[in-house]
């Protein structure tokens, strides 16, 4: 969770001075690429603000009227992150390029754009390493992609996908601005601004594709299943793991429901006192595991672990 702090507050720092000079940029020498920059950062930092409103409400203990807690809260606003993205960003990106290729504008010295592309780069590549690295401390020994299919941590993805888009943003508005002012064809400068809206509605899918998956309720993976049934049915009074449930409320917030049929002949305080055993060292293993309720069912009912 510090690392998440870490590189949201990072994103936000670098995304709030990038897009004011952008904008001024902008202003000066009528890019049409560098206006979508500036509205792709002024975006991005509006969504670093909603990730951290989700961790500070994610964090809220349990009550009353949300018994386990608000985990998901990070999931929600991650989803309304990328909605943002997709129609903010990259719609608005979208339609400046449309409309400066429909009334092209000879561009005026981009003195001033390469200064703040420089200066952009340099802070969104300094945001994105944070990001990485706090991708990385997550991730362990996972490949990329396995990481970042099975990733929990709503915040971190969402700044590692936001950052990765910034610095190829910046690229692109780079392209456009040279090749536009070079060959005095203001066609490369709006295209590049398409390019630029194209790109932040891709991600932005990416992104809404993971969140509505977590938001909707994801459990944990076929091993770390495979090693709750192993550590249940482990117990000396345990015949067998009948059927396992599992749910993420929150990165590290993991809810556990499962019917285990005992032994024949044990008493009910014997079934208390291993419900007790195995909860234990279920939680010694995996502290993630912050509820967790065992159901006993007859030996008729038993079957193969889910």
């Amino acid at each position: 969770m510090a690392s998440s702090k870490t590189a949201l507050y990072t994103a936000l720092a670098a995304n709030l001075g990038i897009a004011a000079t952008k904008f001024v940029a902008a202003s000066i020498t009528g890019s049409s690429a560098m206006l979508s920059e500036g509205i792709h950062s002024l975006v991005d930092t509006g969504n670093e603000l909603l990730l951290l409103l989700g961790l500070l409400r994610s964090q809220r203990p349990p009550d009353e009227r949300r018994p386990f807690g608000y985990g998901r809260e990070q999931y929600f606003w991650s989803y309304v992150v990328a909605l943002l993205i997709f129609a903010v960003g990259g719609g608005l990106s979208f339609y400046e390029g449309v409309a400066h290729l429909r009334h092209p504008e000879p561009m005026k010295d981009p003195f001033w754009n390469y200064v703040v592309l420089g200066i952009a780069f340099a802070l969104d590549g300094y945001s994105l390493l944070t990001a990485w690295r706090a991708f990385n401390a997550q991730r362990g020994q996972q490949s990329f992609w396995a990481a970042l299919q099975s990733s929990k941590d709503a915040a971190t993805f969402t700044v590692l996908f936001e950052d990765a888009s910034d610095v190829l943003g910046l690229l692109i508005a780079f392209l456009g601005v040279f090749l536009g002012h070079t060959l005095h064809n203001p066609y490369f400068d709006g295209g590049a601004s398409i390019l630029i809206g194209l790109l932040l509605m891709g991600v932005a899918g990416a992104l809404a594709a993971q969140s509505k998956s977590l938001l909707l309720g994801e459990g944990v993976d076929a091993a770390t299943r495979r090693r709750l049934v192993a550590l249940t049915e482990a117990d000396a009074a345990v015949a067998q793991a009948v059927r396992i449930a599992t749910i993420y409320l929150g990165p590290e917030e993991i809810t556990l429901v499962q019917g285990v049929a005992f032994r024949p002949g044990l008493t009910t305080e014997g079934i208390t006192a291993a419900i007790g055993r195995i909860h234990a060292a279920i939680r010694q293993e995996f502290p993630a595991v912050k509820h967790a309720y065992m159901q006993p069912v007859p030996p008729a009912e038993t079957g193969v672990a889910a």
